[in-house]
């Protein structure tokens, strides 16, 4: 049986602990802050990023992993004949999948590269999926076609404070009629063909719970359950308490984590991320 390696970028968000579990090769991108450049997740934490990006007089950058970086990474994990599959964040806002398509073909080893057209744990998501089936010997074509299954089946809404990140970083759809109105109001995004789009606005942390909710009873109904996450840029007490709804309503448990410093880089401190998937 030919054995697939499952790899992976960054913004998945998942626990390094996790990821050890299932043995999924991780390709860190890159966040520029005060004048330095920093592995994500790796160099820096979220942590120590949002305390600097606090103290920076300029939007941070981020920038994709080299080529040169995932032809290393693929030539060194097929070494031995094993069969590579990359699963990326969207297309649609990182120039990653495109570097890592390139990569693929300078490789001398045997490369699938995947458009999960998500990011954070609902990128996650396909990722511990895709590790679980190449552990159970599933072929390639098999979990690509999963993975386009849960893509289908997948839901990721944002919530940031203001919309100066996205906006300025490019990673937000036509806003039409919101630009003017964004002082007092939490915008409730959701990612959409590859970018945020706004969806629609809140004026307290209260009306946000109570929106996500909402529209999460509406996509969960009769079906079932297989994955719920929130990522928060130093918003936990947000985080658990929509937990706890969550909770409340399924039973299902929710895993929560901080959002890796290239995703803060573009939603800005304060920002949650809600994301789930069903059969």
């Amino acid at each position: 049986m030919q054995k697939i390696i499952i790899v992976t970028d960054s913004t998945t968000d998942l626990p390094k602990e996790l990821l050890e579990q299932h043995r999924i090769e991780v390709i860190p991108l890159q966040v520029d802050v005060n004048g330095k450049t920093y592995l994500d997740n790796v160099t820096i934490s979220p942590l120590t990023f949002l305390e600097q990006m606090k103290l920076s007089t300029e939007l941070p950058r981020t920038s994709q992993p080299s080529v040169g970086a995932f032809v290393e990474a693929y030539d060194r994990l097929g070494v031995g004949g094993e069969t590579i599959l990359s699963i990326h964040m969207t297309g649609g806002m990182s120039g990653t999948y495109q570097t890592a398509c390139m990569a693929a073909e300078m490789s001398t080893s045997n490369v699938q590269v995947v458009d999960s057209k998500m990011i954070s744990q609902a990128l996650g998501f396909q990722v511990i999926e895709a590790a679980r089936m190449a552990n159970e010997g599933s072929s390639v074509q098999s979990i690509v076609e999963r993975l386009k299954d849960i893509f289908d089946r997948t839901a990721l809404f944002v919530v940031v404070d203001t919309l100066e990140y996205l906006i300025k970083g490019g990673r937000i759809g036509k806003a039409a009629g919101w630009i003017g109105s964004l002082f007092h109001i939490k915008p409730i995004s959701r990612l959409q063909n590859g970018v945020i789009s706004p969806v629609s606005k809140a004026r307290s942390y209260v009306q946000v719970i109570q929106s996500l909710m909402e529209q999460f009873a509406q996509d969960t109904k009769g079906k079932t359950i297989r994955g719920i996450g929130i990522s928060h840029a130093d918003n936990l007490s947000v985080a658990e308490k929509l937990q706890k709804q969550i909770a409340l309503m399924t039973g299902v448990p929710v895993r929560i984590c901080p959002a890796t410093p290239v995703i803060t880089a573009h939603t800005g401190p304060g920002a949650i991320g809600f994301m789930y998937y069903t059969d």
